[in-house]
């Protein structure tokens, strides 16, 4: 029967970054970094929060958009945090997770033939997205201009078929971010122009020089801004994401969103109303630790050879293994192999990935120190 299964599902395949994660799983002794999971418990007062909800049977349906005090603290986080203005009435939509939000915002701005241009190298979750809505994407080159989509770099890449331009900083898998005055940059070459941005900022409080920046500050009509609390508070697994756009958007995502999955999980729910009042600055306790780890594994990469971005966000380095002469998945596997250390091949992230790849500092201080001996360790025997 395999033959009635949708052609556009056949075409797309599983995200590279599971596929070599699922590849090495069986090998012995491996310091993994290649999972962006952040390796902090969700804060305490979060999870008795989810735990009460049960307790007080929060087990029933909400409103599809999720219940009006989370969206009332949704508006009031992103206001605080990033300027940003939503009505919680009908400007936000809680989703399970980013990854619903980027679904639902395809399937609903895209029709067959729009193209939606992706800077790159890229996290591997948007294009099968695009694809099953029936668009096309466009990929973008930014290896030369530090991992950043810039207004010049993007122009040419503008046609009549463009429907929208995803910005996903701070970037996975670069750790890369935008200033507001690149973001301006970009604002005024498509304000008044028929394209969407989906701008994807599930990295936004980890971000360690100056604060995040939001292109919804300059672009708020063309703008749909994806948010969530999986990297910001530790929960992954809760799967409770944000949609923010401009009502006239708005109710129309929150249609494909009903009939995709009704409502997000109630107890979930519960347990990011907490995270985002009480717990309203819990990632920075988180974010001081990753920005010490950033700097010790930037510096150790350094020490190697390696030529790498240092980035301003999220938890990833994406060092070039241009001067090893092998392609990124034979560099990752000869990797694990023979040291012991595992890390994404920079190809799973496009084409424009290829000679780099991506490691994940979400690990213990003990656990990344091991790994850069190893590393280097192996560095030197190839030299």
């Amino acid at each position: 029967m395999e033959h009635l299964v949708n052609s556009k599902v056949k075409e797309i395949e599983l995200s590279g970054i599971r596929k070599f994660f699922n590849l090495v799983a069986d090998y012995d002794d491996v310091i993994s970094l290649t999972i962006g999971q952040p390796d902090f418990p969700t804060p305490e007062h979060v999870k008795k929060a989810g735990i009460k909800a049960i307790e007080d049977n929060f087990t029933t349906y909400t409103h599809n958009a999720g219940f009006i005090e989370l969206r009332e603290a949704a508006s009031q986080f992103v206001n605080k945090k990033y300027g940003l203005s939503y009505s919680p009435v009908n400007e936000i939509i809680t989703t399970v997770g980013a990854s619903q939000a980027i679904d639902c915002t395809f399937r609903t701005i895209l029709e067959t033939g729009s193209e939606v241009i992706l800077p790159s190298p890229v996290y591997p979750g948007y294009e099968p997205l695009i694809k099953l809505a029936g668009g096309t994407p466009i990929y973008v080159d930014t290896t030369k201009t530090d991992f950043k989509l810039t207004a010049e770099l993007l122009t040419p890449y503008i046609t009549e078929k463009t429907r929208c331009i995803v910005l996903p900083y701070p970037s996975n898998p670069t750790g890369v971010t935008l200033s507001n005055d690149e973001l301006r940059d970009i604002a005024e070459l498509i304000k008044g122009k028929d394209i969407f941005v989906l701008s994807d900022e599930i990295y936004s409080e980890l971000v360690y020089e100056g604060t995040h920046h939001s292109i919804a500050t300059h672009l708020r009509d063309q703008t749909i801004v994806i948010n969530g609390l999986s990297k910001s508070h530790s929960m992954t697994g809760w799967r409770v994401g944000f949609l923010f756009a401009p009502e006239d958007i708005a109710k129309h995502l929150l249609k494909v969103h009903q009939y995709n999955v009704s409502c997000a999980t109630s107890v979930s729910q519960k347990a990011a109303l907490e995270a985002l009042t009480i717990g309203i600055d819990d990632a920075n306790d988180m974010k001081y630790s990753y920005k010490d780890r950033l700097d010790y594994v930037y510096s150790r990469l350094i020490q190697m050879g390696f030529d790498v971005v240092k980035p301003n966000g999220a938890f990833y380095l994406f060092p070039s293994i241009s001067q090893f002469k092998q392609t990124s998945f034979e560099f990752a596997l000869s990797l694990v192999k023979t040291a012991g250390v595992a890390l994404v091949p920079g190809s799973a992230f496009s084409e424009y990935g290829e000679g780099y790849v991506r490691l994940s500092y979400a690990y213990s201080m003990e656990q990344l120190t091991e790994a850069m001996d190893r590393m280097e360790n192996y560095i030197m025997n190839l030299k």
